[in-house]
Formats: structure tokens, C-alpha cells, sequence
């Protein structure tokens, strides 16, 4: 089984920073991308951010310039530093993996969400 835990969120006035953290751990031969997506109330689930392995980092139009994904070198944590954040960035935030298994399986996992409210 693969595990992905989160940590980071909380709430932080308009403008201000949060950095979120996320960790991967079980039977993982390779994490071939890694990333965030966030769900406010009554909105679809959307991709924040992904940086695939070896490869460049793509983010939403919404946070380009205000956040900044990366990964550690062991290639199984992934990082999210969020910037002049506003309002609108309140919402659960989702980190997430393609990871390939052994036998070359791969299958996508969900961490369990950390909450970001940002106050005006």
C-alpha cells in the first residue's frame, strides 16, 4: 500500500504564506508525478499544481507567480509554497501521486486533504 500524508494547512490572512508538505511512503518502485489539486465548497475538485519526475513543473493560471511546487531528491515528497495568497485559495488541498508499482502497475493515490482558509 502506498500512503500519502499531508501537513502545512491552516489559516493565514489575506496576502500572507502557508507552505504545504507531503509524503509518500509504502511498496513505491517509482512516483512518476506528484502534486496538488484543491476542492472548495460547492466547486469541482481542480488541479493546483504537478511536477513529474524529471520533468517541468505545470501549475493553474489562477496561482501562476504566487505559488511554487517542488520535489525533495528522493523524489517522494513533494512541496507546495503558496504565496500572496487571496480569499479565493480557501479550500481542502489534495495532494496526489502516479506511482508505479512493482510489476509495473500504476495506480494514482489521494493524501487526505489539509484545509487552507485564507481571511480578508
Amino acid at each position: 500500500q502506498v500512503q500519502l500524508v499531508e501537513s502545512g494547512g491552516g489559516l493565514v490572512q489575506s496576502g500572507g504564506s502557508l507552505r504545504l508538505s507531503c509524503a509518500a511512503s509504502g511498496s513505491i518502485f517509482r512516483i512518476n508525478t506528484m502534486g496538488w489539486y484543491r476542492q472548495a465548497p460547492g466547486k469541482q475538485r481542480e488541479l493546483v499544481a504537478n511536477i513529474p519526475d524529471g520533468g517541468s513543473a505545470n501549475y493553474a493560471d489562477s496561482v501562476k507567480g504566487r505559488f511554487t511546487i517542488a520535489r525533495d531528491n528522493a523524489k517522494t515528497s513533494v512541496y507546495l509554497q503558496m504565496n500572496s495568497l487571496q480569499p479565493e485559495d480557501t479550500a481542502v488541498y489534495y495532494c496526489h501521486a502516479l506511482v508505479t508499482l512493482a510489476l509495473g502497475v500504476k495506480r494514482y493515490y489521494w493524501g487526505q486533504g489539509t484545509q487552507v482558509t485564507v481571511s480578508s
